[in-house]
């Protein structure tokens, strides 16, 4: 056995080691992660080198990664049949913190016009790489076991140099044993505790059993574990590791002569070889959602941004309303290497229920590679998934309505949400879907269906705001519409009146709410055929009454109203309130809720005078002015128009009083002689 060679580390060694081992990193498991990008990278180099004809050490050797824990000896063995390296390499790559033997490799490729002059590459033990490069076409890499597009160097992992030393997170030692692919130089040792020094030393043969026995080519890391590390040993706690950060390299990883990573990164595959059943698959193995979705965008762009993408519609309901709330986003990887769950940047919170995974080669990463640099390109991305996805929904919406208002129900309460996105909102009206005074079934209707049946000379696009299709129809603000004619849209949710008002109008055709509108506004429409007939003016004796009526009326409702007169908005209904700010009843209850004022508005009363319940009290009111029924019926009205505006008073008041009129009707009717 030849004698070991001491080295010391260059630079401020210890200091940076300890940064490396207890400040960079957020999490420890992260070193099984680097060092599977290192022995991925190991292997996409030596593919590289046999697509140029290279003449590699025991070439039919399969590219593969195995993980061994032997829980006795307390050691993790991570293996790699790719490209090894030599005495000198070792020394030179895992001596000198940040020296990246991956990056030195793709100068070396581009020097000799055998690389891509922009790939960049990490690796601390100069054996890191996430796959092969996307083709022209961006239709992604294959998996190595069937790939078809030539090795490239493109999208090696690495980059920074210091991957290799997050081992030292959770070892105590660690012993690098390497055999070069290329050229007859034999395998050395490289061992360190990363406390200052490293030694390397030449194995001279192999001995079956050694637990330093040579590798047939390649790299073994063998790493002796500290004790509050050894979870690390078992099974479970590796493959959660694996699956979670690296389960989508492209060489298979073997724990134990199990594989682990059988899920294929199908954002990376062609389009045309992935079947729709694949997709599915895919979509349960990311969500453990049962139920296949709804619809799927596969993309590969290459600008301005280069990223390949795989996105979910599902085909559930989801809640980011609620305790989910913030729990949103898409899956970001870097080469394969996943980065950060569930990233809130690579879409807005208007498409929070989208679900899938993207993968670019371009992002700046933090040394540690947990965070990002800068978000400049993160925004790019996210502008061309939300241009291609509003694409993607604009043809659904064309060629499959059913499909798109199943979409629309399940997702829509986010998507309206859209209003607020400047760029894209003339993308987003048309995709817009209501209910309206038309759909007696529910069906939903978009705005140029509105338009495409509205009345000749119609100019406004009419709405209504209501908690339920029931509660819109009953609207007293509704019955001029219906006897007209005139279409209104139901705003079912807050969100709706606010995205129209946002909006503002649609192909010149402004919004309107019902509650805004003018006997003028109307008047150039005529009355239905089949509308119901108008109530007969008041007689000579009742206009005499009215204005002590009103009078009576401002008395008894005093401060609870800000003014009393007669409507020319409704024509079934007794009465109804009226905002003096000229905003409709439900966006003024949405600000009084946001400056949490819990008190009743003083509004303005309009009166339907020819309404019977008026001609009675007109009647009343002649034959027996102090009569305390007046009171009683003034209230009670009152009491409901402000129930139908949405507020209650005091429900005792309100409650005994629809009792003492109940009773003296009951009593009135039992009076009445029998027929």
């Amino acid at each position: 056995m030849a004698k070991a060679k001491k080295h010391s580390f260059k630079a401020e060694t210890q200091k940076v080691l300890s940064i490396l081992t207890h400040s960079l990193y957020t999490n420890r498991e992260i070193f099984l992660r680097e060092l599977l990008s290192n022995a991925s990278d190991a292997l996409d180099k030596l593919r590289f080198l046999q697509s140029r004809g290279e003449t590699i050490r025991d070439a039919g050797l399969p590219l593969e990664i195995r993980i061994h824990a032997d829980k006795e000896k307390n050691i993790l063995e991570i293996s790699d049949s790719g490209l090894g390296m030599t005495e000198k390499e070792l020394v030179e790559n895992l001596g000198t913190i940040a020296k990246s033997g991956s990056e030195q490799f793709i100068r070396d490729m581009t020097a000799s016009g055998d690389a891509p002059a922009d790939a960049a590459g990490e690796n601390a033990a100069g054996a890191t790489a996430a796959n092969a490069a996307a083709d022209p076409e961006n239709n992604g890499p294959r998996d190595q076991e069937t790939a078809e597009t030539p090795p490239s160097t493109a999208d090696i992992i690495g980059r920074f140099g210091i991957g290799f030393y997050s081992v030292f997170m959770v070892a105590e030692a660690v012993d690098v044993i390497s055999l070069p692919a290329l050229g007859n130089e034999g395998a050395h040792t490289w061992s360190s505790s990363g406390a200052g020094s490293f030694s390397v030393k030449e194995l001279d043969e192999t001995t079956e059993g050694d637990e330093n026995a040579m590798p047939r080519r390649g790299t073994r890391i063998r790493i002796r574990l500290k004790e509050d590390a050894k979870e690390f040993l078992e099974k479970y706690r590796l493959e959660a590791v694996i699956r979670k950060h690296s389960n989508f390299l492209s060489f298979p990883i073997y724990l134990d002569d199990e594989r682990v990573n059988t899920t294929p990164a199908l954002w990376r595959e062609p389009k045309f070889s992935i079947s729709p059943q694949q997709y599915t698959d895919f979509y349960s193995y990311l969500t453990y959602d049962d139920k296949p979705p709804l619809d799927y965008i596969h993309l590969s762009v290459d600008a301005p941004v280069q990223f390949n993408a795989l996105i979910f519609i599902p085909d559930s309901p989801q809640d980011f309303f609620g305790e989910r709330q913030g729990d949103w986003g898409l899956d970001l990887y870097v080469r394969r290497v996943l980065i950060e769950r569930s990233n809130s940047e690579l879409v807005p919170q208007y498409l929070a229920f989208l679900k899938g995974v993207v993968d670019t080669e371009d992002l700046p990463l933090n040394i540690s590679r947990e965070t990002l640099q800068e978000n400049i390109l993160l925004r790019k991305i996210s502008q061309t998934i939300v241009k291609q996805l509003l694409k993607h929904l604009e043809k659904m919406a064309e060629s499959d309505s059913g499909k798109y208002e199943a979409f629309w129900r399940l997702h829509g309460k986010y998507f309206k949400f859209a209003f607020n996105d400047y760029l894209q909102r003339d993308h987003v009206a048309p995709l817009m879907r209501f209910s309206s005074s038309a759909s007696d079934k529910g069906e939903l209707i978009s705005l140029d269906q509105y338009l495409g049946r509205a009345r000749a000379g119609q100019k406004e696009i009419w709405h209504v705001a209501a908690p339920t299709p029931e509660a819109a129809r009953v609207n007293p603000y509704m019955e001029r519409f219906r006897r007209k004619g005139i279409e209104v849209l139901y705003l079912l949710e807050p969100v709706d009146e606010f995205a129209l008002e946002s909006l503002g109008k649609y192909k010149d055709h402004p919004f309107k709410s019902v509650e805004r509108a003018e006997a003028a506004d109307l008047e150039a429409f005529p009355d239905l055929d089949e509308a119901a007939p108008t109530a007969q003016g008041l007689s000579p004796e009742e206009k005499a009454s009215l204005e002590p009526l009103l009078e009576r009326m401002r008395a008894i409702l005093g401060d609870r109203v800000k003014e009393i007169r007669v409507s020319d908005r409704i024509s079934g209904s007794p009465a109804v309130l009226v905002s003096p700010e000229g905003v409709s009843s439900s966006m003024e209850k949405l600000i009084r809720v946001m400056q949490k004022d819990e008190s009743i508005p003083q509004k303005i009363l309009e009166i339907n005078p020819e309404h019977p319940l008026f001609r009675s009290l007109l009647r009343i009111l002649a034959a027996k002015a102090d009569t305390d029924l007046i009171p009683d019926f003034i209230n009670s009205l009152f009491d409901n128009v402000q129930l139908l505006d949405g507020y209650l008073g005091d429900p005792h008041l309100m409650a005994d009083r629809n009792l003492k009129l109940i009773s003296k009707a009951a009593s009135w009717y039992a009076e009445l002689p029998s027929s």
